[in-house]
């Protein structure tokens, strides 16, 4: 009993001189860093899930030491009572202890796996926008400005409305366009449906295992949110056109809706001006591109 008692101790110091180590080693590093303290970045591909990940990461490292520790204090704590009891009271303290040291272990290994679950699945959505993010490169070439993981949702006023983040956001002759991505698993394809591909009829999305709207209306609702933020910001009409993009998929399409559904391969030739006339000159090019930069630019060390 003594051992368990020593071992409890033992661990629980361990990790907390590890934890506050960890904590000045952090501290001392931001305190010399070469950059100015005012230095941002702008946003790169995928942002929120970064931030969302290195987020996760911390709440599945608290879950495991949690799970470490307090499982081991609640029996030791048993231990301590029941060898200060006598009579039928401290095998019930036993007990106890066995089934909360049990149940602790459970709850915690319930919730390691969930974040670790959730952790997967940002993972899968950080790397879908990465590629994206690649197939709009070759854009700038012909001036157009790429801007990744607005920041959006400020609500007019007396108003409420949660932020959100737009993937995506290209500026270029043709106009403005507001870019969705879904990245999603494949899964056992219904009869008549093939495996890879998504069908868009212009109303609904058919996916191999069943139809939504879901990414249609989110696509929808993030492009009228710019148009009203660019109007207000700039004083004059700017269109902004929604592009929902599936990596990974073959989009087959059966119809035209207010949101055009791509593949990432195809977005170059989507959004390129090719030889219709210009709906953006240069001058309004770069009027649009300071307001997103303005937004995006929040990156710090």
């Amino acid at each position: 009993m003594t051992s368990l008692y020593f071992g409890t101790g033992y661990a629980a110091v361990f990790l907390g001189v590890i934890l506050f180590l960890l904590w000045l080693r952090d501290r001392s590093r931001l305190d010399r860093a070469p950059f100015p303290e005012n230095m941002r970045l702008l946003r790169g591909p995928g942002e929120s899930l970064r931030r969302r990940l290195i987020e996760l990461d911390e709440k599945i490292e608290n879950a495991i030491l949690i799970g470490l520790v307090i499982p081991l204090l609640a029996l030791g704590a048993a231990l301590f009572l029941a060898g200060r009891v006598s009579g039928w009271t401290g095998p019930a303290v036993l007990v106890v202890g066995a089934v909360a040291f049990a149940v602790l272990i459970v709850v915690q290994a319930r919730r390691v796996i969930a974040w670790i679950d959730r952790r997967r699945n940002t993972r899968l959505g950080l790397f879908g926008e990465r590629i994206v993010a690649e197939h709009l490169e070759p854009l700038k070439i012909s001036g157009h400005r790429v801007f990744h993981d607005v920041p959006a949702g400020d609500p007019p006023a007396g108003a409420t409305a949660a932020p959100f983040n737009i993937d995506h956001v290209v500026v270029g002759p043709a106009g403005v366009f507001a870019i969705e991505t879904k990245t999603r698993r494949k899964g056992r394809a219904r009869v008549g449906f093939m495996a890879h591909e998504i069908i868009y009829d212009g109303r609904a999305l058919a996916y191999p295992w069943g139809e939504d709207k879901h990414g249609l209306e989110q696509a929808l609702r993030q492009a009228e949110w710019l148009a009203v933020f660019l109007e207000r910001q700039l004083g004059r009409a700017v269109p902004v056109q929604p592009l929902l993009v599936f990596p990974g998929w073959m989009i087959l399409r059966k119809g035209r809706g207010p949101v055009n559904v791509l593949n990432p391969k195809e977005l170059p030739s989507a959004i390129a001006c090719g030889g219709a006339t210009p709906v953006l000159d240069a001058a309004m090019i770069d009027l649009v591109a300071r307001q997103l930069e303005s937004r995006c630019r929040d990156v710090e060390l």
